[in-house]
């Protein structure tokens, strides 16, 4: 059990298009901490005029409820490791390799671990977007996912149905970043694999996403009633196997020190294809991390505090 005097800013809000979301996961576990006797918590909204403010404040430790650029990315984490301050989550390279959807397909194919084909652009090069649009229907079929690949909580995610959709699509992915992520479509279950620990990591019960929506974008998860999250997933135990498998594959790669969620579709063919990690998973009230936790039995404080003490002993890597 941590030191009840500990000095804990809790840092959210941030630069990101997640900011909104950030705040909420930021309130709850700040909440969650002052409920735990931690009376020496703050909370702290950041933006671009106060990050000095962190280091003027030398707290014994940040919990991180940032999400997305600036938060999710190894850009905190690399000022509070030369400051020496322990934080929550995982470190600089990790956080950096898991923000960027591209990066972590290449590194998720090279490590031979499943996930959907996949091509790249840059803005520059597609200034004949009639020749990129032929590329990827040629190599990847439709329909297909494109995505900004450093955005998260789905924003700059659209599905293709048709190559009519193809450069209206593009146009709005690169409103967000000047590269382009294409991937082949895959029709099956989205579920989420939730992961908390340092070296001794803890797998909770995979949980499967269902949306109204046609899949689970911002709205849906952040809008009551637009999305659920099954526990246990409808999954056969063959798959369960299947996914248990590439978990503890993708779990000998990254550092990821305190809490991650590896999202992956479960193709009906193809099987368990791994669609992105996140390193600093929701925390708000309909978060999939603390749903998979109240289900064996850990309420949202005691996650709180479980993050808290992983944070205190991680070996973050620089």
């Amino acid at each position: 059990m941590a030191d009840r005097n500990l000095r804990i800013l809790v840092v959210c809000g941030g630069i990101s298009t997640e900011r909104e979301v950030s705040l909420r996961s930021g309130k709850a576990i700040y909440e969650a901490l002052l409920r735990k006797g931690y009376s020496h918590s703050i909370r702290f909204d950041l933006t671009r005029d106060n990050i000095a403010q962190i280091l003027e404040a030398r707290p014994d430790i940040v919990f991180l409820g940032l999400h997305g650029k600036g938060g999710e990315d190894g850009s905190i984490q690399g000022m509070l490791e030369l400051a020496g301050i322990p934080y929550t989550g995982p470190g600089i390279a990790t956080s950096a390799v898991c923000m960027d959807k591209i990066l972590t397909k290449r590194v998720l194919a090279n490590a031979g671990l499943p996930t959907a084909k996949f091509e790249v652009f840059r803005k520059d090069e597609c200034s004949d977007v009639k020749a990129v649009v032929g590329t990827l229907i040629e190599k990847l079929g439709l329909p297909m996912v494109l995505k900004s690949p450093c955005q998260g909580s789905s924003i700059g995610v659209v599905i293709v149905h048709s190559e009519d959709e193809m450069a209206p699509a593009i146009e709005e992915v690169f409103k967000y970043g000047d590269h382009l992520l294409a991937e082949q479509f895959i029709d099956g279950t989205e579920v989420t694999l939730p992961i908390m620990g340092n070296e001794d990591l803890t797998v909770l019960p995979i949980i499967e996403i269902t949306s109204e929506r046609e899949f689970y974008d911002y709205t849906a998860k952040y809008t009551s009633g637009r999305g659920n999250h099954i526990i246990p997933a409808r999954i056969s135990s063959d798959v369960e196997k299947a996914l248990g498998e590439v978990g503890q594959r993708a779990d000998r790669g990254p550092n990821w020190q305190g809490r991650a969620r590896i999202d992956v579709n479960v193709d009906k063919t193809a099987g368990p294809m791994i669609i992105e990690v996140n390193t600093l998973p929701g925390m708000t009230d309909m978060s999939l991390f603390p749903d998979a936790a109240k289900y064996v039995g850990i309420s949202y404080d005691d996650l709180v505090e479980k993050f808290l003490e992983f944070g205190l002993t991680a070996k973050h890597d620089l």
